[in-house]
C-alpha cells in the first residue's frame, strides 16, 4: 500500500470544488487509506471510511500539532516569528496542554448557557432580515449568513460592533485555501494586524473589564496565571476564528441545499419541528470542511491495515467518510428525516467541536427564519452555479436570492 501513486485534489477544476464526492466516492471505494495531494502539493493519508475515521479521531498516535509533521511546508505557510503563538490554541495543541485550554472555555459553550443565547439570534436574525426583506433579492451571504455568525461571536467576545469587519477581513487573508496555499507575506502581515488588534483589545479587557468571554480570559490569564500572553491571543483568534466561519458555511450550504431540493424544502415548510434534524443532515450531506481534519502521525503505524509513516499528515476525511453507505444507507441522497445521525462534521473525542451547539441554534434559528419569512424563496442563479469556496472550509462564497417582497 505504500506504494500507492497519489491522487490530487483539483483544487483548481471550478466542477470539483463544486462537487467533490464522485471523486471522494472513487477514492473510497479504492481503500480505506489513500494517499492525496492537496494545496501546494503536500502529500497526505485520507482516511476514507467511517468506522476508521471514528476510530482515528481518538488515536493518541495522531497528533493535532503541526510541528509533528515531516513535511515542512506546513509551517513555512506561517511566519517563522510567529508560529509559536499563532499555534498556541486548542485546535493545534494536544494534552496536557489542550485540556487546560478547553477547560478554561468549555463553560461559555454548554448547551444550557448556548440555549440561554437563543433570544438574541433571534432578534438579531430578525434585524438582518428587516433589511433585506422589502427588496425581494438578496445575497444571502453576504447580507445575512455572514454577519450573523460574526455579530453573535462578537457579542459573546465582547469585540466593539465597528471592528468587527477588520478581523474578519485578516481572518479572510489568513485562511484563503484555494489551489494552492496562502501567500506567507500576506499571511504575516494579516496576522500582524490582527496581533496588534488583539493586544490592543484584551489591554482594553484588562483596563476595563466587562461580562462577556474575553474579559473572563484575561481574568484567568492575570489572576490565575492559567494561560501566556500567547496563548490568550491565540485563544482569542480561534474562537472569533471558528465562532463564525463554518456557521457561515453551514447556513449557506443549508439554504443552498434546500433551494436545489424542492422536496425536502417543502417537506421541511410543512414540519418546522424536522428542523434540528434537517441541520444534520447538512452537516452530513455537504459539512462546512472538506476533505477533513488534519493529524499528525507521531509514530509509524497502521490505519485500517495501511502502514502510514511518522510525521505523515493524516486527513481524516470526515466529508468523505459521512457519505459511507455502510454507515448512512442511500448516503447520496438528501433526507431531512435521516435517523441515526451521527456524523463527522464536528469531529470526535476529545478535540470535538466546542462550538457546535452554538452553531447548531444559529444554524436553526436562521435557516428556519428565512423560510418562515421570506416566502417564494429561489435561487436567483442556476445551482451548479453558486460559487464556492475552494480548499478545506468549504461553503458558497454568494447565495443570490429572489423572494417575495414584504416582512
Amino acid at each position: 500500500m505504500s506504494e500507492q501513486q497519489p491522487t490530487l485534489l483539483p483544487y483548481a477544476d471550478p466542477a470539483f470544488v463544486a462537487d467533490p464526492f464522485p471523486l471522494y466516492q472513487q477514492l473510497r471505494e479504492d481503500g480505506p487509506v489513500r494517499r492525496v495531494v492537496v494545496a501546494g502539493g503536500l502529500d497526505a493519508w485520507l482516511v476514507t471510511r467511517y468506522e476508521d475515521g471514528l476510530a482515528a479521531l481518538s488515536d493518541a498516535r495522531l497528533s493535532s500539532d503541526v510541528r509533528d509533521a515531516s513535511d515542512g511546508r506546513i509551517l513555512r505557510q506561517l511566519p517563522e516569528t510567529e508560529r509559536d503563538s499563532m499555534l498556541s490554541n486548542m485546535l493545534r495543541s494536544d494534552p496536557p496542554d489542550h485540556t487546560r485550554l478547553r477547560r478554561l472555555v468549555s463553560k461559555a459553550f454548554t448547551a444550557r448557557r448556548v440555549a440561554g443565547m437563543r433570544p438574541r439570534i433571534q432578534a438579531i436574525t430578525d434585524g438582518l432580515l428587516d433589511a433585506v426583506a422589502p427588496a425581494g433579492h438578496a445575497d444571502l451571504v453576504a447580507d445575512f449568513a455572514l454577519p450573523l455568525p460574526v455579530t453573535v461571536i462578537g457579542e459573546l467576545l465582547g469585540v466593539p460592533v465597528d471592528e468587527r469587519r477588520d478581523f474578519q477581513h485578516w481572518t479572510d487573508q489568513m485562511l484563503r485555501r484555494g489551489a494552492e496555499p496562502p501567500d506567507p507575506s500576506v499571511v504575516n502581515e494579516a496576522w500582524q494586524h490582527m496581533r496588534a488588534y488583539l493586544t490592543g483589545l484584551i489591554h482594553a479587557k484588562r483596563a476595563h473589564p466587562g461580562d462577556d468571554l474575553l474579559s473572563g480570559l484575561v481574568t484567568a490569564r492575570d489572576a490565575q496565571q492559567r494561560l501566556s500572553e500567547d496563548e490568550l491571543i491565540a485563544m482569542v483568534f480561534l474562537l472569533l476564528v471558528a465562532g463564525y466561519i463554518t456557521t457561515v458555511n453551514l447556513i449557506g450550504t443549508g439554504i443552498a441545499t434546500l433551494l436545489a431540493h424542492p422536496g425536502q424544502l417543502d417537506l421541511l415548510r410543512s414540519d418546522p419541528e424536522l428542523l434540528p434534524g434537517a441541520i444534520e443532515e447538512f452537516l452530513r450531506y455537504d459539512g462546512p470542511v472538506s476533505p477533513g481534519i488534519a493529524r499528525f502521525a507521531r509514530e509509524d503505524m497502521e490505519i485500517a491495515g495501511v502502514a502510514v509513516p511518522r510525521g505523515a499528515t493524516v486527513l481524516i476525511g470526515s466529508a468523505v467518510a459521512d457519505r459511507d453507505p455502510k454507515r448512512f444507507p442511500d448516503p447520496d441522497r438528501l433526507d431531512i428525516t435521516r435517523q441515526d445521525n451521527a456524523h463527522l462534521a464536528f469531529g470526535h473525542g476529545i478535540h470535538y467541536c466546542l462550538g457546535a451547539p452554538l452553531a447548531r441554534l444559529e444554524g436553526q434559528i436562521a435557516i428556519g427564519t428565512v423560510l418562515r419569512r421570506l416566502p417564494g424563496l429561489a435561487l436567483a442563479t442556476d445551482p451548479d452555479g453558486i460559487p464556492r469556496r475552494p480548499g478545506g472550509l468549504r461553503g458558497p462564497e454568494s447565495l443570490p436570492v429572489t423572494f417575495t417582497p414584504g416582512g
